[in-house]
C-alpha cells in the first residue's frame, strides 16, 4: 500500500506546478518573485531550478553534476534579456559584434556579453560557466535602429556593421560574411555612413563587399560617399580571402553559415582522410562484415535533450512515487528500448548501404531514408510508453543543447531550412571522405532531433563511408572525450581539423571486439 506525500513533497508538488506555467510560458530563467520563496526552496532543493545570480535562477535537471554547465548555456540568451529588462526597462542593447552574431544566427556563445545602456555602471557582473555580463555605458540610438531577436534589443545590420572594427572581420570572418551576404541593398548603411561622415569605415565595408562577391554594393557605398564629397580609400579588412559563394540572397543566414562550413573546410578533410578504396566488387561480402560489427557498434551512445517539467512527473511526486532514484530506473528503461531500437534503425541503414553500394546518390538516399532510420530508432520506445507517438513525427519543435558545448544549436525554425540544404550539399559533394566527415558534423551541429542525433549522426557517417567504400567505422565510448572536443572545436571555433584527423585514425583502426554479453 503505497504512503500518502508528505507535507514536503506536497509542497514540490505545488512548487512544480508553479513551474511548469512558467514554462509553458516560455520561460527557462526565472526572477525570486515569479515564485513563492517556499516553492523556490523546494525545487532548489530537489533540483529543478539552479541559481544564477542573486535573485535569479534557471531551470535544471535533478541528479546534474556540480558544476555542469549545459543547461546554462542553453539559457544564456534568455538570462541577458531577462536581466537587462528587468534592470535597463528598454534602454539598452547589445554591442556592435554580438548584435551581428545574433543577426547571422550565430550559435557559438560569447564569454562576455557587452551591454550598451546609459544605465551602466562599467562594472563586470560575473556568470556561470566563466561568461560575464558588462553594463556598458552608452548612449542609445534612435528606437528605429535597435530590433529585438529572441528577446534580445540588437542593433540593426547596418548600424552594428558600421560600429564594428577591423579586428572583427578577423575573428569573426564568418559572420560578417553571412551579414553582407544579407544585404539586399546598402541604402540604410549608406545613410550610416553620411550622417557619421565615416569614410575610412566606408572604404573597410566597401572592401568587404567586393571580397565577398558583392561588387554592386561595394560601387553603391564608394560612390554615395563620393558623392558628397569625402575621400574613400577601399581596404579589404579580411585576414584572408573569404570563399565566393554563388548564394541565393534570401536564404537564410543559417543555411549560408552551413555553405560556408562546407566550402571552407572540406580542403582539410581531404587532408587528414585516406583515400577512398571504391565502391566494393562483392557487395554481400561488404554488408556481412558490417553486420559482424553490429553488437560492438550498438554499444556506443550519445545524445542528450533539455529537461521539461511535465504533467506525469507532476503526478509522480503528487503520489509520492518521484524520488532522485526514479531518474535512473528511467534510465534503465529507455537503456532497453534504445537497444531494441538501435538494432532496428541498423537493419534500416543497411538497406540504405545496399542502394548506396548500387552506386545510387548517396546523399539522395540520405535524403529519402534517414527519417525511417529515426523511426525505428524509437518506435520500441514509443510502443513502450516511454515515448509519444508525436515524438516521431519528424525533426524536432523545441530547443535542444548539447552537454559541455559553448554551441547551442539553431533553433527549431532554421533545422526546416538547414536539413534540406545539408542533403544538397551531400548530394553534390563528390567526395566520400567530405561527405562522411562533413555529413557527420554538420548533422550534429544542426542537431535536428530532440534525441538520438549522435547515433543519426554516425549512422550517415557509415553511410557516407560506404559510398567510397571504406570500412564500417565504429567511434568507440573510450574515444568519447576526443570525439566530443573535436566535435566541439569545428562547432565552437570552426576548426574541423581535429574531427576530420580522429575520423580518418577511426577509419583505419582495427575494429573493436563486440562488448561481454549484457554490456
Amino acid at each position: 500500500m503505497t504512503s500518502p506525500p508528505s507535507p514536503a513533497q506536497r509542497r514540490l508538488t505545488s512548487a512544480l506546478r508553479s513551474l511548469k506555467a512558467l514554462q509553458d510560458r516560455g520561460q527557462v530563467v526565472m526572477q525570486s518573485e515569479d515564485l513563492e520563496r517556499r516553492e523556490r526552496e523546494a525545487l532548489v532543493g530537489a533540483g529543478f531550478l539552479r541559481r544564477v545570480v542573486k535573485g535569479w535562477y534557471l531551470v535544471s535537471r535533478p541528479g546534474d553534476e556540480r558544476g555542469d554547465t549545459t543547461a546554462w548555456f542553453a539559457a544564456l540568451r534568455d538570462f541577458v534579456a531577462g536581466y537587462c529588462h528587468a534592470r535597463f526597462g528598454n534602454a539598452w542593447h547589445v554591442a556592435p559584434a554580438y548584435s551581428i552574431l545574433v543577426q547571422t544566427g550565430a550559435t557559438v556563445l560569447p564569454r562576455q556579453v557587452i551591454i550598451h545602456t546609459p544605465l551602466g555602471g562599467n562594472k563586470t557582473l560575473d556568470l556561470p560557466g566563466s561568461c560575464s555580463l558588462l553594463p556598458y555605458r552608452a548612449e542609445l540610438p534612435p528606437n528605429d535602429q535597435i530590433e529585438v531577436r529572441g528577446g534580445l534589443r540588437v542593433l540593426a545590420l547596418p548600424v552594428a556593421l558600421t560600429r564594428v572594427s577591423e579586428h572583427f572581420f578577423h575573428t569573426s570572418s564568418t559572420d560578417a560574411q553571412i551579414a553582407l551576404a544579407g544585404m539586399r541593398d546598402v541604402s540604410d548603411l549608406n545613410r550610416e555612413l553620411l550622417a557619421g561622415g565615416r569614410s575610412v569605415v566606408a572604404g573597410r565595408l566597401a572592401g568587404a563587399f567586393r571580397a565577398v562577391g558583392r561588387p554592386e554594393l561595394a560601387d553603391d557605398v564608394v560612390g554615395s560617399m563620393r558623392a558628397a564629397g569625402y575621400t574613400v580609400q577601399e581596404d579589404n579588412p579580411f585576414a584572408m580571402a573569404p570563399p565566393v559563394l554563388r548564394m541565393t540572397r534570401l536564404a537564410s543566414p543559417y543555411v549560408h553559415r552551413l555553405q560556408l562550413m562546407w566550402r571552407t573546410m572540406r580542403e582539410e578533410v581531404l587532408r587528414h582522410m585516406p583515400e577512398a578504396p571504391g565502391l566494393p566488387g562483392n557487395v554481400e561480402a561488404y554488408l556481412a562484415e558490417v553486420e559482424e560489427h553490429y553488437r560492438a557498434d550498438a554499444y556506443h551512445s550519445l545524445s542528450i535533450e533539455g529537461y521539461r517539467v511535465t504533467d506525469a512527473l507532476i503526478e509522480r511526486v503528487a503520489s509520492g512515487h518521484w524520488n532522485p532514484e526514479d531518474h535512473a530506473r528511467d534510465k534503465d528503461a529507455r537503456d532497453a528500448m534504445a537497444a531494441h531500437g538501435y538494432w532496428r534503425a541498423f537493419a534500416a541503414v543497411q538497406t540504405s548501404l545496399r542502394r548506396i553500394l548500387a552506386a545510387e546518390n548517396a546523399g539522395d538516399i540520405a535524403r529519402a531514408e534517414h527519417g525511417a532510420w529515426y523511426r525505428e530508432l524509437f518506435s520500441p520506445s514509443v510502443g513502450a510508453g516511454i515515448l509519444s507517438t508525436a515524438d516521431l513525427a519528424g525533426y524536432r519543435n523545441a530547443p535542444v543543447f548539447i552537454k559541455h558545448a559553448a554551441h547551442v544549436p539553431p533553433p527549431r525554425e532554421a533545422v526546416r531550412e538547414l536539413m534540406p540544404a545539408l542533403f544538397d550539399l551531400l548530394a553534390q559533394e563528390p567526395s566520400a571522405a567530405v561527405r562522411a566527415v562533413l555529413g557527420h558534423f554538420c548533422f550534429v551541429f544542426i542537431h535536428p532531433y530532440l534525441d538520438g542525433n549522435g547515433r543519426m549522426g554516425r549512422f550517415l557517417m557509415n553511410a557516407m563511408l560506404a559510398s567510397g567504400g571504406y570500412p564500417w567505422t565504429i567511434i568507440r565510448v573510450d574515444w568519447r572525450d576526443r570525439y566530443m572536443a573535436a566535435l566541439d572545436a569545428a562547432s565552437s571555433r570552426g576548426d574541423i581539423g581535429p574531427f576530420a584527423e580522429f575520423v580518418a585514425a577511426a577509419v583505419q583502426a582495427k575494429a573493436p571486439a563486440a562488448p561481454p554479453a549484457g554490456a
